[in-house]
Protein backbone atom coordinates (compact mmCIF):
# COMPACT_ATOMS: atom_id res chain seq x y z
CA UNK A 1 0.00 0.00 0.00
CA UNK A 2 0.99 3.47 -0.33
CA UNK A 3 2.91 5.33 2.63
CA UNK A 4 0.51 6.09 5.89
CA UNK A 5 2.75 8.74 6.66
CA UNK A 6 4.22 10.31 3.46
CA UNK A 7 6.33 13.22 3.09
CA UNK A 8 4.17 15.60 0.57
CA UNK A 9 6.20 17.12 -2.13
CA UNK A 10 5.58 19.41 -4.99
CA UNK A 11 6.69 18.16 -8.21
CA UNK A 12 6.43 20.50 -11.42
CA UNK A 13 5.72 19.86 -14.75
CA UNK A 14 7.68 17.97 -17.35
CA UNK A 15 10.94 19.60 -17.52
CA UNK A 16 11.94 21.80 -20.57
CA UNK A 17 15.65 20.44 -21.36
CA UNK A 18 16.37 18.43 -24.05
CA UNK A 19 14.43 18.02 -27.10
CA UNK A 20 12.79 14.68 -27.80
CA UNK A 21 14.28 13.80 -31.56
CA UNK A 22 11.72 13.47 -34.47
CA UNK A 23 12.21 10.13 -34.79
CA UNK A 24 10.80 9.75 -31.22
CA UNK A 25 8.14 12.35 -31.76
CA UNK A 26 7.05 10.51 -34.73
CA UNK A 27 7.19 7.08 -33.10
CA UNK A 28 5.21 8.52 -30.40
CA UNK A 29 2.52 10.23 -32.34
CA UNK A 30 2.10 7.12 -34.54
CA UNK A 31 1.78 4.84 -31.48
CA UNK A 32 -1.10 7.13 -29.88
CA UNK A 33 -3.49 7.04 -33.26
CA UNK A 34 -3.16 3.17 -33.23
CA UNK A 35 -5.94 1.08 -32.23
CA UNK A 36 -5.33 -1.98 -29.40
CA UNK A 37 -6.30 -5.55 -30.74
CA UNK A 38 -7.94 -6.64 -27.41
CA UNK A 39 -9.61 -3.97 -26.02
CA UNK A 40 -12.14 -5.95 -24.26
CA UNK A 41 -9.23 -6.31 -21.39
CA UNK A 42 -6.68 -3.97 -20.09
CA UNK A 43 -3.05 -3.89 -19.93
CA UNK A 44 -1.32 -4.02 -16.91
CA UNK A 45 2.02 -2.60 -16.16
CA UNK A 46 3.70 -2.56 -13.09
CA UNK A 47 5.75 0.32 -12.64
CA UNK A 48 8.81 -0.56 -10.09
CA UNK A 49 11.29 2.15 -8.66
CA UNK A 50 14.08 2.39 -6.79
CA UNK A 51 13.96 4.75 -4.09
CA UNK A 52 16.87 4.47 -1.98
CA UNK A 53 18.38 8.55 -1.22
CA UNK A 54 20.68 8.31 -4.24
CA UNK A 55 17.80 8.61 -5.98
CA UNK A 56 15.75 11.51 -4.83
CA UNK A 57 16.31 13.76 -8.11
CA UNK A 58 14.99 10.97 -10.66
CA UNK A 59 12.43 10.22 -8.18
CA UNK A 60 11.41 14.04 -8.62
CA UNK A 61 11.60 13.58 -12.37
CA UNK A 62 9.65 10.18 -12.90
CA UNK A 63 7.02 12.04 -10.92
CA UNK A 64 6.60 14.62 -13.38
CA UNK A 65 6.72 12.10 -16.08
CA UNK A 66 4.69 9.53 -15.01
CA UNK A 67 1.52 10.74 -16.72
CA UNK A 68 3.58 10.28 -20.49
CA UNK A 69 2.85 6.73 -20.00
CA UNK A 70 -1.01 7.21 -20.20
CA UNK A 71 -0.91 9.36 -23.43
CA UNK A 72 0.10 6.48 -25.36
CA UNK A 73 -2.69 4.98 -24.97
CA UNK A 74 -5.56 4.65 -27.58
CA UNK A 75 -8.79 6.31 -25.91
CA UNK A 76 -11.15 3.34 -26.37
CA UNK A 77 -9.02 1.47 -23.89
CA UNK A 78 -7.50 1.86 -20.41
CA UNK A 79 -4.18 0.58 -18.93
CA UNK A 80 -3.78 -0.26 -15.29
CA UNK A 81 -0.41 0.05 -13.29
CA UNK A 82 0.32 -0.80 -10.35
CA UNK A 83 3.60 1.71 -8.48
CA UNK A 84 6.20 -0.50 -6.66
CA UNK A 85 9.13 1.07 -4.58
CA UNK A 86 11.34 0.04 -2.29
CA UNK A 87 13.76 2.30 0.53
CA UNK A 88 15.27 2.10 3.78
CA UNK A 89 15.44 -1.07 5.70
CA UNK A 90 13.87 -3.16 3.80
CA UNK A 91 10.78 -1.28 2.87
CA UNK A 92 9.48 -2.44 -0.03
CA UNK A 93 5.64 -1.50 -0.97
CA UNK A 94 2.93 -1.58 -3.89
CA UNK A 95 0.14 0.61 -4.49
CA UNK A 96 -3.36 -0.53 -5.81
CA UNK A 97 -3.95 -0.80 -9.71
CA UNK A 98 -5.16 2.53 -11.03
CA UNK A 99 -6.27 3.36 -14.27
CA UNK A 100 -5.39 7.28 -14.80
CA UNK A 101 -2.84 9.55 -14.46
CA UNK A 102 -3.88 12.03 -11.39
CA UNK A 103 -4.20 8.47 -9.30
CA UNK A 104 -0.76 7.59 -9.95
CA UNK A 105 0.95 11.05 -9.38
CA UNK A 106 -1.32 11.16 -6.35
CA UNK A 107 0.74 8.14 -5.24
CA UNK A 108 4.35 8.96 -6.23
CA UNK A 109 4.33 12.87 -4.78
CA UNK A 110 3.50 11.34 -1.27
CA UNK A 111 6.60 9.17 -1.69
CA UNK A 112 10.48 10.63 -0.42
CA UNK A 113 13.65 8.48 -0.82
CA UNK A 114 15.18 7.19 2.07
CA UNK A 115 18.85 6.21 2.35
CA UNK A 116 19.28 1.69 1.88
CA UNK A 117 20.07 -1.46 0.15
CA UNK A 118 18.42 -2.28 -2.96
CA UNK A 119 15.78 -5.13 -3.03
CA UNK A 120 15.43 -5.80 -6.83
CA UNK A 121 14.68 -9.77 -5.57
CA UNK A 122 11.48 -8.32 -3.83
CA UNK A 123 10.64 -6.77 -7.09
CA UNK A 124 10.70 -9.87 -9.36
CA UNK A 125 9.25 -11.79 -5.89
CA UNK A 126 6.10 -9.23 -6.58
CA UNK A 127 5.43 -9.41 -9.85
CA UNK A 128 5.45 -13.36 -10.47
CA UNK A 129 2.85 -13.14 -7.54
CA UNK A 130 0.71 -10.43 -9.43
CA UNK A 131 1.31 -11.84 -12.90
CA UNK A 132 0.09 -15.26 -11.18
CA UNK A 133 -3.69 -13.20 -10.02
CA UNK A 134 -3.95 -12.17 -14.08
CA UNK A 135 -1.35 -11.36 -16.62
CA UNK A 136 0.95 -8.55 -16.20
CA UNK A 137 2.19 -7.36 -19.76
CA UNK A 138 5.15 -5.38 -19.16
CA UNK A 139 7.11 -4.46 -15.77
CA UNK A 140 9.09 -1.07 -15.82
CA UNK A 141 12.25 -1.34 -13.03
CA UNK A 142 13.89 1.92 -13.08
CA UNK A 143 17.70 2.19 -10.91
CA UNK A 144 20.84 2.77 -10.56
CA UNK A 145 22.78 0.33 -8.78
CA UNK A 146 22.55 -3.58 -7.60
CA UNK A 147 23.22 -4.47 -4.23
CA UNK A 148 21.71 -8.50 -4.33
CA UNK A 149 23.43 -11.25 -5.34
CA UNK A 150 23.20 -11.16 -9.47
CA UNK A 151 22.92 -14.83 -10.17
CA UNK A 152 20.28 -15.25 -7.72
CA UNK A 153 18.32 -12.66 -8.91
CA UNK A 154 18.99 -13.73 -12.46
CA UNK A 155 17.19 -16.84 -11.91
CA UNK A 156 14.04 -14.99 -10.45
CA UNK A 157 14.29 -12.94 -13.88
CA UNK A 158 14.60 -16.21 -15.66
CA UNK A 159 11.50 -17.18 -13.49
CA UNK A 160 9.50 -14.03 -15.02
CA UNK A 161 10.77 -15.29 -18.44
CA UNK A 162 9.13 -18.85 -18.35
CA UNK A 163 5.88 -16.95 -17.70
CA UNK A 164 6.19 -14.34 -20.48
CA UNK A 165 6.64 -11.14 -18.21
CA UNK A 166 8.54 -9.09 -19.97
CA UNK A 167 10.88 -6.42 -17.99
CA UNK A 168 11.99 -3.51 -19.26
CA UNK A 169 15.27 -2.07 -17.12
CA UNK A 170 15.73 1.63 -17.47
CA UNK A 171 19.41 2.10 -15.99
CA UNK A 172 20.66 6.25 -14.74
CA UNK A 173 24.51 6.23 -14.90
CA UNK A 174 26.97 4.27 -16.13
CA UNK A 175 28.32 1.33 -13.68
CA UNK A 176 28.96 -0.96 -16.16
CA UNK A 177 28.81 -4.04 -14.09
CA UNK A 178 25.38 -2.54 -13.72
CA UNK A 179 24.54 -2.26 -17.07
CA UNK A 180 25.43 -6.06 -17.62
CA UNK A 181 23.07 -7.05 -14.62
CA UNK A 182 20.45 -5.23 -16.31
CA UNK A 183 20.88 -5.78 -19.74
CA UNK A 184 20.91 -9.74 -18.69
CA UNK A 185 17.30 -9.43 -16.61
CA UNK A 186 16.37 -7.78 -19.80
CA UNK A 187 17.72 -10.69 -22.09
CA UNK A 188 16.24 -13.71 -19.71
CA UNK A 189 12.56 -11.67 -19.89
CA UNK A 190 12.45 -11.25 -23.21
CA UNK A 191 12.46 -7.65 -22.41
CA UNK A 192 14.85 -4.49 -23.25
CA UNK A 193 16.93 -2.40 -22.16
CA UNK A 194 17.75 0.85 -22.02
CA UNK A 195 19.94 3.81 -20.49
CA UNK A 196 18.47 7.28 -19.82
CA UNK A 197 20.46 10.66 -19.07
CA UNK A 198 17.97 12.64 -16.40
CA UNK A 199 19.28 16.12 -18.18
CA UNK A 200 16.92 14.71 -21.31
CA UNK A 201 13.79 13.80 -19.97
CA UNK A 202 11.76 13.83 -22.91
CA UNK A 203 13.58 10.92 -24.35
CA UNK A 204 12.53 9.01 -20.66
CA UNK A 205 9.08 10.11 -21.49
CA UNK A 206 8.71 8.89 -24.78
CA UNK A 207 10.44 5.49 -23.73
CA UNK A 208 7.85 5.13 -21.02
CA UNK A 209 4.94 5.80 -23.85
CA UNK A 210 6.28 2.82 -25.39
CA UNK A 211 6.21 0.60 -23.63
CA UNK A 212 3.24 2.04 -22.09
CA UNK A 213 1.91 0.89 -25.39
CA UNK A 214 3.31 -2.55 -25.16
CA UNK A 215 1.69 -3.09 -22.23
CA UNK A 216 -1.30 -2.27 -23.77
CA UNK A 217 -1.44 -3.77 -27.31
CA UNK A 218 1.71 -5.57 -27.48
CA UNK A 219 4.03 -5.34 -30.56
CA UNK A 220 1.96 -5.24 -33.34
CA UNK A 221 1.73 -1.82 -32.31
CA UNK A 222 5.28 -1.07 -32.04
CA UNK A 223 5.89 -2.17 -35.74
CA UNK A 224 7.56 1.30 -36.80
CA UNK A 225 10.88 2.02 -39.28
CA UNK A 226 13.05 4.83 -38.04
CA UNK A 227 15.64 5.22 -35.32
CA UNK A 228 16.65 6.79 -31.91
CA UNK A 229 15.69 5.27 -28.40
CA UNK A 230 12.55 4.75 -28.73
CA UNK A 231 13.45 2.30 -31.97
CA UNK A 232 16.62 0.94 -30.34
CA UNK A 233 14.66 -0.38 -27.05
CA UNK A 234 11.31 -1.92 -29.07
CA UNK A 235 14.04 -3.35 -31.71
CA UNK A 236 15.21 -5.82 -28.32
CA UNK A 237 11.81 -6.98 -28.17
CA UNK A 238 12.10 -10.88 -29.55
CA UNK A 239 9.60 -11.20 -32.86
Amino acid sequence: MADKDPIARKTGGLPQQGKVSSDIAAFVQKVGTMARPNAAQDGRLLFALDATMSRQPTWDLACSLQAEMFKAIPKDSALQVQLLYFRGFGECRASKWVVDATALARLMTGIDCRGGNTQIGKVFAHARAEHAKRRINAVVYVGDAIEENVDDLSEKAGQLGLLNCPIFVFQEGRDSSVEAAFREFARLTKGAYARFDASAPQELAALLKAVAAYASGGRALLKLQGSGPAQALLAQLPR
